[in-house]
């Protein structure tokens, strides 16, 4: 009898470990599909495509958020929302621009700002001055609180100012350096 019953235990309790260890495989394969259901809409792709040109974000007269990103930031990517929703409630008053840091086109604003961490914000005022900076994940109620005040021409009130210092005529500039991903 007592045998037995060790026995009806055992595979009481192989059961219930079973059914345990399936119900996590299945929450957690839910979760990582409604994640990535969540993003399917708002790629950083499809930020690049419909953010303002640099050159008219320069000429338009209207302050700039601008991102330093890559496509294969992590961080850049889980952001990508956040910034759709901000675009969305403040495209009229303030240019979204995305450079993306991989492209050799973008070195000399990769020098100029000195982005040295993605995701890299830069706060620009409508005359094209930076009056703040930020690198990293950026809370929203963070990049909200300082899009609202760029866009009422206030002082940022999260972030730090960031006066940059202008390329001088003629000085140094990057030498052209090949991709670290090729490896050559």
């Amino acid at each position: 009898m007592a045998k037995g019953e060790i026995g009806g235990e055992n595979w009481a309790k192989r059961l219930r470990n079973g059914l345990v260890a399936a119900l996590a495989v299945l929450l957690a394969a839910g979760l990582f599909l409604a994640n990535q259901a969540r993003q399917a809409g708002t790629s950083l792709a499809t930020l690049a495509a419909e953010a303002v040109p640099w050159e008219e974000a320069q000429a338009n007269g209207k302050p700039s958020l601008v991102e330093f990103y890559a496509d294969w930031c992590t961080t850049c990517r889980s952001m990508a929302p956040l910034l759709a929703n901000l675009k969305k409630e403040f495209a009229q008053q303030i240019n979204f621009v995305m450079l993306n840091v991989d492209n050799p086109k973008w070195l000399p604003e990769l020098s100029r700002y000195r982005v040295n961490g993605i995701p890299h914000f830069l706060f620009l005022d409508s005359q094209g001055e930076v009056v703040g900076s930020a690198i990293g994940e950026q809370p929203a109620s963070v990049l909200r609180a300082n899009l609202l005040a760029l866009a009422a021409g206030d002082p940022l009130p999260l972030t730090q100012p960031g006066p940059v210092s202008a390329l001088q005529p003629g000085g140094p500039v990057l030498p052209a350096q090949p991709d670290p991903r090729t490896h050559g």
